[in-house]
């Protein structure tokens, strides 16, 4: 039974194997759905917005009542001897005598409430716990964003390395036949060599652009599984096409979509530089401010020679205190003025840097806007080419067999034909990209 059992573990295996290797599936849509939740880079966004928030309570409990107690335990493994003048105890003067103060063993314990009551840098450091979030929410945005725009470039990659390879495929299987038949006829003496030749040279070209694009369609899927959050060597289906995506990607109203240059994430970014810059200011301000802090404790000691704190019968001795403290800063040899100082240019350099931003944010939508026109037009043109090469082609592969036409002229229109292919693809997939790049631009986020 026993023997049994294994030879049937031993033939699951192979099965449970395959299941894990299962193709996932993915339109471009459930991909950037499925980046913005496990790409990396991603994750740490939200793990930044995370630590952001911790570091906002953080900073707001620094401010808050704090407690704190402590117990100190001390034995004297030789107590310090102490002289006084032997007359205070009846003895001569000018004699002195030995004296030991104090017991051997003594424990206190001790509770603290502190509280600040004011300080100006507190003040400062809340309104930048809060900028900070900001910040962290913002480079989330901003990296959801580019995670997207990383899915649909890696996506359409696949699709044009699948679309290679197949259009290839196509082309080679076409070329042998040629290649058969033409040496069928050479052979009966109704061809020159030279004919063959020439198909053999396309026919080795075709070859080796294939064998590239197969690598190259590994390596399209492993970045993809990259940007996705996978492991790399995952088997992915892709569901899309890319003719229906390029179609899809295809919006001559984007180009007229205008969005006011405060509401994109980078002038956010920007100006979440600048107004973390204004709050350096102030901090170096206020350390010229005075600090107050009060404080109330209360505690227990006790004393004995022997261990006996544990006792039920040791006496304590209570006690409690009330204080506060007030710090006032009067002259740091011109320190204070100084980063003050620095903390205003730094300033001012922010307020540059966010009008040079303002004009680069203009000038990439607009340059994106071009890009994305110019794709358009582009693709229509290739696959307008696309579409006079095969009739080239065509024409000139019946003229070849026909003998009204040179092998020399049908290469030239194969080439011309298989260079048009891949024109009218890299076409397909820039119309993808210059749409997801004006998208970026403009913070718009479609399905």
């Amino acid at each position: 039974m026993t023997y049994k059992f294994y030879i049937f573990l031993l033939l699951l295996c192979p099965f449970v194997g395959m299941s894990q290797e299962t193709p996932t599936l993915f339109s471009l849509q459930e991909a950037i759905d499925f980046a913005l939740k496990n790409n990396r880079n991603s994750i740490n966004a939200q793990f930044d917005i995370e630590a952001a928030k911790a570091q906002k309570w953080e900073t707001t409990a620094s401010g808050l009542p704090q407690i704190n107690a402590s117990v100190d335990y001390q034995n004297f493994l030789k107590q310090q001897v102490q002289v006084l003048p032997a007359e205070f105890f009846g003895g001569q003067p000018g004699e002195f005598t030995e004296v030991i103060f104090g017991t051997k063993q003594n424990m206190n314990a001790t509770a603290t409430l502190s509280q600040q009551i004011f300080d100006g840098s507190y003040i400062v450091g809340l309104q930048s716990a809060k900028v900070f979030l900001d910040i962290s929410k913002n480079a989330k945005t901003k990296t959801d964003l580019e995670v997207r725009k990383g899915v649909i470039n890696a996506y359409g990659n696949v699709l044009l390395a699948e679309e290679s390879v197949e259009i290839l495929e196509r082309n080679l299987e076409v070329l042998q036949k040629n290649l058969d038949e033409t040496t069928k006829i050479f052979e009966n003496g109704l061809a020159e060599e030279e004919s063959v030749e020439q198909l053999k040279i396309t026919l080795s070209g075709i070859k080796s652009q294939l064998s590239n694009a197969t690598r190259m369609s590994t390596l399209a899927h492993q970045m993809l599984n990259m940007t996705l959050g996978l492991e790399i060597n995952q088997p992915t289906v892709l569901t899309d096409n890319l003719e229906q995506l390029t179609q899809d990607h295809m919006s001559l109203g984007l180009l007229m979509t205008e969005v006011p240059i405060e509401q994109t994430i980078d002038y956010k970014i920007a100006e979440n530089n600048k107004v973390s810059k204004e709050l350096m200011l102030k901090l170096e301000k206020s350390k010229a401010l005075p600090t107050l802090n009060a404080f109330i404790n209360g505690g227990y000691s006790a004393f004995t020679d022997e261990f006996t704190f544990l006792n039920k019968d040791q006496k304590w001795f209570g006690s409690s205190l009330f204080g506060a403290s007030l710090y006032i800063p009067i002259f740091s040899s011109g320190m204070r003025s100084a980063a003050t100082q620095r903390a205003r240019i730094n300033l001012e350099k922010a307020e540059i840097d966010l009008i040079d931003k303002e004009e680069n944010i203009k000038f990439e939508i607009a340059s994106a806007k071009s890009d994305y026109q110019f794709a358009i037009e582009d693709y229509q043109n290739k696959k307008e080419n696309l579409r006079l090469a095969e009739r080239i082609e065509e024409k000139n592969e019946t003229k070849f067999f026909e003998g009204i036409s040179s092998s020399f002229d049908l290469r030239q229109a194969q080439t011309q034909l298989y260079a048009a292919q891949q024109d009218y693809l890299k076409a397909m997939l820039e119309v993808i990209s210059a749409k997801t790049d004006l998208e970026t631009a403009l913070n718009i986020v479609t399905e």
